[in-house]
């Protein structure tokens, strides 16, 4: 066998993030290699297509010492040609009198040398198409429109050539190697492979099977096992390919039982056939951490709380999603400190089932003031928190309480731990579709299920709908070896967006999903559809959105819509759909597809976020001079030192920001009215900002979701407490607050609040608490402290702002007494009494539309 090319692995530097939540890329691990002696795991290579000996072939060359040369930056690490047909393979050279090849080998072992390509067990000329790429390739692959066209024969045993490691190589005039390369294959899959039946695990009276969309395996097996970890499994089972999905049927006695899927497959990240375990993408249970899969039947009746069966027929009327208000919230921070909920359900779903816990009585109070949905922070299986409680650390709040406001040693006790602690936000995806076991009291079987569940129930009975983050965007881990990494492990190269050389986009931070890939979409949509039927969840919010296409969300509402309570449990028609339509990395501007950003979505009813009204308020962006002034932080009126200008400029940015809430106001309606503060009549798209972006760019109010604070950066009364004067009174500040949640409480649109804006939340000024545990994240519902001078936040995120905290924090006149918590709580319900009492069901004159 030909040596393969021992290159170490090339470090790539991610794209600046622009997400509001950060995520640590992983450390890829030490590559391990399968190399595969025999031919005993193979497929019998294209003896499906009799025809393949009528093409054009040469024999392989003796197998060469690989030398590096200048070809050695284009080796086949790189995947920089896409086969996006199965006739067709685009290629950024331009060959003029040489010659290009395909190269395949069924055990990896091909290498690179000046003659080419060695080690190959098939090789076929191409010819360019002079006519380039056709309009359906570049309008699925919009980023490599000028390519070249390469045409394959047609009957090309395709199928069986996507199982090899592929390249391609550009040869000049006089027979040298000038180019070679690994090819991207999502193209050619989605047009062979597309599959619309069953997948993941099924359950008859008789029988449990199993389908896995795995079109580039070579050879897929089940491992069954009894427990979820340790022991040799009970049996090892082969599944049969048909079409790219791998299936088989087991008795009724697996249900119970767990599972895993050993996958031999090239891996373009190793340049090896590798033989990867992973779970199920379509996994609907799980062991502790996601070592197995569990054989899970969510029909169950032992899985359900009585009366979940009639549960849609309980949930309270929404007649206008225009009527829906959201209360943000992270399922640990609802009651970690909360000592009126048994120390066992702390921290998890069942502290949702107490009736009259602290947490559940304020939850009450808002709902009869008019909060109509919860919006529950990522609550799948994520990365970064043990499931197993007997694994946390913790540090002793005793002392930390015994340190002065501004001290750095809480931040220092907290973070040495905050790896191996309980907390962590969960934007770091592993499995989408089961619910996170470190909530449930038992992470192992069926308990999450059916607590989860309870939860739902709960929160239901009291008058609240339930809103699920969901995190499409990105995965937390890739490769054919980590524990984490899942999708990656099934279908190397197809589930994460790679760039054009062939490595994962990283925009959101790490493994950025490809939702223009068919099968991803279908995924997500599968994903969505599950929750909505089996968890009866009535709302899902996208993070990062705009990174998802615009097709898949609107397939996505179009499949929950389809919904019905007759059918389905599940009245679709009531499900909302919201989130982050940011327009950057890889797919701004269309680069991958129309993406689901702001201006793209406008006219599909999908909601997203308007930051244009948070940063008129507030002043800047998360992302400027931490002391720049808005409209409800003093800009002009309270000034804090800070150089916004002259007069002149303070008036025209006040101004400006008054034109941009008074849009907000009216839900960012492009077609809504006003008199601007230059005396004109102007549309809300009219109205500009961010560089010349409309203010105004939805088409409905329900297209609009307006808010000023969330889970990303500082609370509303940190960011108020750090922009305003130092020498204002708390009451002040306490003002502005109210103010504040006031005008998104009365806006058109969709107001959001984050869980605490109506409490004067604090996080010790902490921009960034996705990982800061409970004590930067503590909520308390018993309105005795909002949490502010617990120390200087973490070191990591706040230290270049340290400077700026650590004389508020140390100033006692910044905290808030209980009194001014509780002026706060019954402020913020009167609002809210009064936007539910008169409706946001009443027109709001926003224009003609048709002139739009």
């Amino acid at each position: 066998m030909v040596d393969v090319l021992r290159v170490p692995f090339p470090v790539l530097q991610s794209s600046p993030s622009l997400s509001l939540k950060p995520r640590l890329c992983p450390l890829i691990p030490p590559s391990r290699r399968l190399h595969l002696k025999s031919n005993s795991l193979l497929f019998p290579l294209f003896s499906s297509s009799p025809s393949f000996f009528k093409l054009p072939l040469r024999c392989s060359s003796p197998s060469m010492p690989l030398q590096l040369s200048s070809l050695s930056q284009d080796s086949l690490l790189y995947s920089r040609a896409y086969w996006v047909t199965k006739t067709i393979i685009a290629w950024n050279v331009d060959v003029v009198e040489g010659s290009c090849y395909l190269y395949a080998s069924k055990v990896a072992a091909l290498s690179v040398t000046d003659n080419g390509i060695q080690g190959h067990d098939l090789e076929i000329k191409l010819e360019e198409d002079r006519s380039g790429l056709p309009p359906n390739v570049i309008e699925k692959f919009p980023h490599i429109r000028d390519y070249r066209a390469f045409k394959l024969p047609p009957v090309l045993d395709a199928k069986n050539l996507v199982k090899c490691q592929l390249a391609v190589a550009e040869f000049n005039s006089q027979g040298k190697c000038r180019n070679a390369t690994g090819l991207q294959l999502p193209g050619v899959l989605d047009e062979l492979f597309s599959y619309d039946g069953p997948l993941g695990a099924f359950y008859s009276a008789e029988a449990v099977s199993l389908c896995l969309w795995a079109p580039t395996a070579q050879a897929v097996y089940a491992h069954i096992y009894k427990d979820p970890v340790g022991g040799s499994p009970l049996e090892i089972i082969p599944l049969e390919e048909t079409n790219g999905v791998w299936s088989t049927k087991g008795p009724k006695s697996w249900e119970g039982c767990y599972y895993m899927y050993e996958v031999s497959v090239y891996h373009p990240s190793t340049l090896h056939i590798e033989k990867c375990y992973a779970n199920d993408p379509y996994a609907r249970g799980l062991s502790a951490d996601g070592k197995r899969t569990l054989f899970v039947n969510l029909h169950a009746d032992d899985l359900k709380p009585e009366g979940w069966d009639e549960l849609a027929d309980m949930k309270p009327d929404i007649l206008s999603f225009s009527d829906i208000s959201i209360y943000e919230l992270h399922i640990r921070d609802f009651s970690a400190n909360d000592d009126t909920v048994n120390a066992d359900f702390r921290g998890g779903y069942m502290a949702f089932t107490l009736k009259d816990s602290a947490g559940m009585l304020h939850l009450k109070k808002l709902s009869k003031a008019g909060i109509t949905h919860v919006h529950l922070l990522p609550t799948f299986q994520f990365a970064a928190v043990d499931d197993e409680k007997e694994n946390w650390k913790y540090v002793d709040s005793k002392i930390l309480e015994k340190l002065p406001p501004d001290s750095a040693e809480q931040q220092e006790k907290i973070t040495a731990i905050q790896d191996d602690d309980a907390y962590n936000w969960g934007y770091n995806p592993v499995l989408w579709g089961v619910p996170k076991g470190s909530y449930s009291s038992d992470p192992n079987g069926p308990c999450r299920i059916v607590e989860f569940r309870k939860m739902i129930q709960a929160l239901t009975h009291i008058g609240l709908r339930v809103v699920l983050d969901v995190v499409y965007n990105h995965l937390h881990a890739n490769g054919p070896f980590d524990k984490d990494s899942v999708l990656d492990k099934i279908v190397p190269g197809y589930y994460l967006r790679r760039n054009t050389d062939g490595f994962i986009e990283n925009s959101t931070c790490v493994n950025n999903t490809a939702s223009e890939h068919y099968m991803v979409e279908r995924l997500i949509i599968d994903d969505l559809l599950s929750w909505a039927i089996n968890y009866k969840v009535d709302g899902f919010r996208f993070d990062l959105m705009g990174h998802i296409m615009k097709r898949t969300m609107v397939k996505a509402k179009d499949a929950l819509c389809s919904l019905t309570k007759e059918r389905d449990g599940v009245d679709g028609s009531r499900i909302y759909i919201y989130g982050e339509g940011w327009d950057f990395g890889e797919v701004a501007k269309n680069g991958r597809g129309i993406n689901a950003a702001q201006f793209n979505i406008c006219g599909t009813g999908i909601g997203s976020f308007n930051d244009r009204i948070r940063d008129a308020m507030l002043g800047g962006s998360p992302f400027g001079p931490p002391l720049q002034q808005g409209f409800v932080t003093g800009l002009l009126l309270e000034p804090n030192g800070h150089d916004h200008g002259t007069k002149d400029v303070e008036k025209a940015m006040l101004a400006s920001a008054k034109d941009h809430i008074q849009v907000g106001l009216a839900a960012n309606l492009r077609g809504f009215v006003l008199t601007d503060f230059e005396g004109k009549e102007r549309k809300g798209s009219e109205v500009l900002c961010y560089g010349e972006t409309p203010v105004g760019y939805a088409f409905c109010p329900t297209e609009t979701v307006n808010y000023v604070s969330a889970h990303d950066n500082e609370t509303l009364f940190d960011i108020i407490s750090l922009k305003t004067p130092v020498g204002i009174s708390v009451e002040d500040r306490c003002r502005m607050n109210h103010f504040a949640t006031s005008i998104i409480a009365l806006t058109q649109g969709i107001p959001f609040f984050h869980a605490g804006d109506e409490m004067l939340r604090s996080k010790s000024l902490d921009r960034d608490s996705y990982n800061s545990g409970d004590w930067f994240n503590r909520l308390d519902f018993t309105y005795n402290s909002n949490n502010w001078g617990v120390g200087l936040p973490p070191k990591q995120k706040n230290e270049n702002s340290w400077p700026l905290i650590q004389p508020r924090l140390a100033d006692p006149s910044f905290k808030p007494q209980r009194s001014h918590i509780l002026a706060a709580v019954e402020n913020f319900t009167d609002v809210l009494c009064i936007r539910n009492e008169y409706g946001s069901t009443t027109p709001v004159h926003h224009g003609s539309l048709a002139s739009l």
